[in-house]
């Protein structure tokens, strides 16, 4: 097939791209500035700004475009931009008759509790679904592996916080998946056309807290970490010392730290009945993060 990915430079998209030449489809990236990507072997690259929707001018025959776009890193106008951006990918991808558009979205149940995040991933779901296209959806947690930002915060408070504070949020429940496993995923619905049209969970084998998720990335550091319970510490609070501690941006960081009293849990496991995965647990999913990080 051939296949557009937007948003190819980034952690998820430059993972699937080569993910997809591998499993033999023509691929089309799509990037704001081509003379900074260097793509793999056998793939085409387009420019296009999708918050300029004169830059769109998406090729013919697409069989399938994955919408792989997001703008938290634009501070408190990012739900507003990522908006305009699926509208005027909407418009694009009508106007060049693709196929089908899949999407990977959040975890999270709806409703006004959700956070800013969460809301707007849902929100960019509606945008998505309101076209000609048909629209598959993959919703997932926290994605584990080098590039995430969700991780890189794991990672970051476990291996610098030798006493670590704890919020409530602590306790909220995640089902993490690995990047390997999303990108089965995404490549998975592709070749099964059941899947227009229709939206799935995704998560991997286990279902943690978030006081487990840094208790079991310490052990696999080789560090002991001490956690102290303060249940009036908020999200709020809690993302003024991720900020201070970390190097993720604070436009980045921020919404992540309020999404974490809402819990992200699979509640839908039918996606497995299509496709079968033998799931990375956590701790390997960490282990090859690291892996990869370090350059092994």
């Amino acid at each position: 097939m051939r296949v557009l990915v937007t948003g190819a430079t980034g952690f998820v998209g430059s993972e699937l791209v080569p993910a997809l030449r591998e499993a033999g489809h023509d691929v089309v990236a799509m990037t704001r500035d081509a003379s900074t990507y260097a793509p793999p072997d056998g793939v085409d690259v387009i420019e296009g700004d999708l918050l300029e929707p004169e830059s769109l001018s998406l090729p013919d025959g697409i069989d399938a475009a994955y919408y792989l776009v997001h703008s938290l890193e634009t501070g408190d106008s990012f739900a507003d931009r990522d908006r305009r951006a699926a509208e005027n990918f909407v418009e694009a991808a009508d106007a060049a008759d693709v196929d089908r558009t899949i999407y990977l979205g959040g975890l999270g149940e709806a409703g006004d509790e959700l956070s800013e995040h969460l809301k707007s991933r849902q929100e960019v779901e509606a945008v998505l679904d309101s076209g000609d296209v048909d629209l598959t959806t993959l919703r997932a947690a926290i994605i584990v592996g080098d590039g995430s930002a969700s991780f890189r915060m794991v990672r970051q408070l476990v291996d610098r916080l030798p006493v670590m504070i704890a919020p409530r949020w602590l306790h909220t429940e995640c089902q993490p998946i690995a990047i390997d496993d999303v990108v089965a995923y995404l490549v998975g619905v592709l070749e099964r056309p059941e899947t227009a049209g229709n939206t799935y969970e995704i998560g991997g084998p286990e279902i943690l807290t978030y006081r487990d998720m840094l208790e079991k990335t310490a052990a696999i550091l080789g560090k002991r970490r001490y956690i102290i319970p303060v249940p009036v510490l908020t999200p709020r609070l809690s993302s003024y010392w991720v900020e201070f501690v970390t190097d993720v941006p604070k436009a980045i960081s921020r919404p992540l730290i309020l999404g974490l009293k809402n819990p992200v849990v699979v509640t839908d496991a039918s996606i497995e009945e299509i496709i079968t995965l033998d799931k990375t647990s956590f701790e390997d999913a960490v282990r090859r993060a690291f892996a990869s990080e370090s350059g092994e």
